[in-house]
């Protein structure tokens, strides 16, 4: 199953499945009857609207110094740009593609060629919106750490992030210091090239989630696993072997018979690594549309989502599982009683919380469903393989692969073992109390007694409901391994109203204490202002002492999106800030409502860099602009503060209605 899908591709010379694309139909047309041919019942192909993208090809070519001609096969990102066949332009180096590389720079029509590092320093939508800007016809970035660093010839794809008239291509790190050495040794600041490219999205097309179950006794209680079909490069890990890790375990349980209390359902997803044009979160567009749009029922229905990412790997030697707050305690309990596979995870399994966003999982458990993923974020593979031509068959460790099907294949039967979901509300509120800064606080004139006191009561309550939860369930799963199917029914008729009040307390905690900070990491809501808060105001300590690059060197850039204030032009910061400020919720998906304000210190910021180099500068205007900013924040954090005691308030009254 896995080898299949990596013969699905939109680019005959370096794969592609993306969002849309005939390719990625094709291979949910071919996930259909395999769902069928391994006996999943009620298949079903489920429409989704996501924006498409079509790559066909990207062929670079030019002649050396000595007649000798070279061919670069180009790596793509979502946006238009057609040749009529073989195109000549012209390519020019302009460093990292920052305001200060492209000062002075005629790039008007031209391939602007840059080094980028995305994991360290900015994403691929800067510099390509930079440049066009500036009039560039396209961007080849090539990556200088960070990803691809397996091989000099390593390509890359991201979700571009940005409008789809900003076009970038991947080119590889041998190839650009080819151009680079042919530049530097015959002196041309630009070098002619043809280029002759296929990159076509269009907005509003239809994307298609594959669905599949295995009937249980309960068809309104569903355990769901999931895992993505589309891909860059041949994806292998990413997420080709999740899909066969989908249909293993499915394959698995329908061949041994296992007849389900609950109904299990499988599903592979479209269009998780991108899906919507000019959006900060253009990725996991298929899940978000399967949950809130295919599917809304299974918001009331499913009782967990197991999502697979990367699962043929040894990504760390614990196996880390990812998961919401909640699921800490009965997964780490549940981990204990996984069989080891000799020759891999050596240190057995780590539970890990919380969701990141980076997978599809984090989508579902915005609907309100507990949800994980086998992780892989903390893995080199992420600097290394990632996103490139290198995820490939090359990279199977059959181990691992086999490990994950016993976990998870295990962890489907624990789960449909529980009457009630095993959800443990302690977690997320004792990790909420350890962030709380009562020094950042007490200096904005915060009292936080009345907050720690909330939750200090909402996890004393919560600890209750934990001690029923796992009573229930205890009872429940007796009752199963007894054969008293009567007792079971029994447990699960008289505990269905408790059910799904678990269901509204976690849905009322995601809705109330998830935010995002402006590099999509979760946080609590408090967090936003208050480490705002600390960064400006350390800041102003060393700019009292006339300290101007301590003050950009180390703080600023913490705050809110500024970083990308240092280097590029207000037009684009603007843009991207606008981007997650100014659309509609249908643009923002999973990021609607998750950030909560912004500080715009732009103007400081290339104020200050401009007085840098300069010794004794003057810096009473920007400690102004700062201290008025270090106000804002005050009072976004006394807000947020008041909001999230009165948020636990309402939260000890839902946990007390349900506590015996």
């Amino acid at each position: 199953m896995t080898k299949k899908l990596t013969t699905y591709k939109s680019n005959e010379k370096l794969g592609y499945r993306p969002a849309g694309s005939k390719a990625e139909f094709e291979a949910g047309e071919m996930l259909t009857e395999e769902f069928k041919k391994i006996g999943l019942k009620n298949v079903t192909k489920d429409e989704v609207t996501v924006d498409s993208w079509e790559f066909e090809k990207a062929d670079l070519t030019y002649v050396d110094q000595n007649n000798e001609r070279h061919e670069l096969v180009l790596g793509g990102y979502q946006a238009k740009f057609v040749t009529d066949g073989p195109e000549e332009f012209e390519v020019v180096y302009a460093g990292k593609g920052t305001k200060q590389d492209l000062e002075g720079l005629d790039v008007k029509g031209k391939l602007v060629l840059i080094d980028i590092n995305q994991r360290d320093e900015w994403w691929i939508n800067y510099p390509a919106y930079q440049a066009s800007l500036k009039g560039a016809k396209a961007v080849l970035a090539a990556q200088k750490g960070g990803y691809g660093e397996i091989d000099p010839e390593a390509l890359n794809a991201q979700d571009l992030c940005g409008p789809d008239d900003t076009p970038a291509f991947s080119i590889s790190r041998k190839d650009a210091d080819g151009l680079l050495a042919l530049m530097n040794e015959t002196k041309q600041e630009n070098l002619r090239v043809t280029l002759d490219a296929v990159s076509i999205v269009e907005k509003d097309a239809k994307s298609y989630n594959i669905v599949g179950e295995i009937p249980g006794k309960d068809k309104d209680s569903i355990i769901l696993l999931s895992a993505h079909y589309d891909a860059y490069f041949d994806g292998f890990q990413d997420d080709s072997a999740a899909i066969g890790l989908l249909a293993g375990i499915a394959k698995g349980l329908i061949d041994s018979n296992y007849e389900p209390e609950k109904t299990i359902v499988f599903v592979a997803q479209a269009a998780e690594e991108w899906g919507i044009a000019n959006s900060r979160y253009d990725w996991s567009t298929g899940a978000y549309g399967q949950i809130f749009e295919a599917r809304p029922e299974w918001q009331k229905q499913v009782v967990a989502n197991i999502n697979f990412e990367l699962p043929a790997y040894e990504h760390t030697s614990a196996d880390e599982i990812r998961s919401i707050y909640e699921l800490d305690q009965f997964l780490t309990k549940f981990s204990k009683e996984v069989p080891k596979v000799d020759g891999v995870y050596k240190d057995g399994i780590s539970v890990v919380s919380p969701l990141r966003t980076w997978s599809d999982d984090f989508s579902y458990s915005l609907g309100g469903i507990p949800a994980l993923r086998n992780d892989f974020q903390d893995s080199d593979f992420m600097k290394t393989h990632y996103h490139s031509q290198f995820d490939n068959e090359s990279t199977y460790n059959e181990k691992a692969f086999e490990f994950h099907h016993n976990l998870y294949g295990l962890l489907v039967q624990a789960y449909d073992q529980t009457a009630v979901m095993p959800l443990d509300f302690t977690e997320r509120f004792k990790a909420m109390k350890e962030t709380i800064n009562k020094d950042v606080n007490a200096t904005a004139g915060i009292d936080t007694t009345e907050l720690n006191a909330g939750l200090d009561m909402v996890i004393a309550t919560a600890e209750k409901v934990t001690k029923q939860v796992n009573k229930i369930n205890a009872d429940y799963k007796a009752a199963l391994v007894d054969g008293d199917e009567n007792k079971a029914n029994k447990l699960l008729s008289k505990n269905k109203d408790f059910n799904e009040k678990l269901r509204e307390i976690f849905r009322y905690s995601q809705d109330n204490f998830l935010k995002l900070t402006w590099e999509d990491e979760p946080l609590f809501p408090h967090e936003h202002a208050q480490n705002n808060l600390d960064a400006i105001s350390l800041a102003l300590d060393v700019l009292q002492k006339g300290d101007v690059n301590v003050a950009l060197d180390e703080y600023l850039w913490l705050v809110d999106n500024n970083w990308y204030a240092y280097h590029f032009d207000r037009e684009t910061f603007d843009f991207f800030t606008n981007q997650v400020l100014d659309q509609g919720a249908d643009r923002l998906s999973w990021g609607n409502g998750k950030i909560i304000g912004h500080e715009d210190l732009y103007d400081v910021i290339n104020s200050l860099q401009s007085k840098s180099d300069t010794k004794d500068s003057k810096v009473d205007a920007e400690i102004q602009a700062l201290k008025n900013a270090e106000e804002n924040q005050k009072a976004l954090l006394k807000q947020t503060i008041d909001k999230e005691v009165s948020d636990i308030h309402a939260l000890e009254e839902k946990l007390n209605a349900i506590v015996e």
